[in-house]
C-alpha cells in the first residue's frame, strides 16, 4: 500500500507563487510515478503535472511554462512550484502515486487565487 498526503494550498494574488508539497509512505520502493492533479466547482479532475521515477516530467499545456514539478526519491516527496499564478488555477489540488497498475490519492490541498 501507499499513502499520499498533500501541503502547501493557500490563498494568493494573481501573480504570486505557491509551492505544493506531497509526501508518500508505505511501499514507495514500488512507485513509478506522481503526480498532480486539480478540481474546480463543477468540473472534472484534470491532469497537472506528473513526473517519472526517473525523472521525466510532463505538464499540461495550461501550465507550462509557470509550474514546476520536482521530486526527492529519498524521501519519496513531490513538490509543485506555481508561479505566475491566475484566478483560473484555483481549485482542490490532488497528489497521486502510480504503483503496481494502482494509483494512491490525498485528500487534496485547495488553491485559491483571488484577482
Amino acid at each position: 500500500q501507499v499513502q499520499v498526503v498533500e501541503s502547501g494550498g493557500g490563498l494568493v494574488q494573481a501573480g504570486g507563487s505557491l509551492r505544493l508539497s506531497c509526501a508518500a509512505s508505505g511501499s514507495i520502493f514500488s512507485i513509478n510515478s506522481m503526480g498532480w492533479f486539480r478540481q474546480a466547482p463543477g468540473n472534472e479532475r484534470e491532469f497537472v503535472a506528473s513526473i517519472t521515477s526517473g525523472g521525466t516530467t510532463d505538464y499540461a499545456d495550461s501550465v507550462e511554462g509557470r509550474f514546476t514539478i520536482s521530486r526527492e526519491n529519498p524521501k519519496n516527496w513531490v513538490y509543485l512550484q506555481m508561479n505566475s499564478l491566475k484566478p483560473e488555477d484555483t481549485a482542490r489540488y490532488y497528489c497521486n502515486a502510480n504503483w503496481g497498475r494502482r494509483l494512491s490519492w490525498g485528500q487534496g490541498t485547495q488553491v485559491t487565487v483571488s484577482s
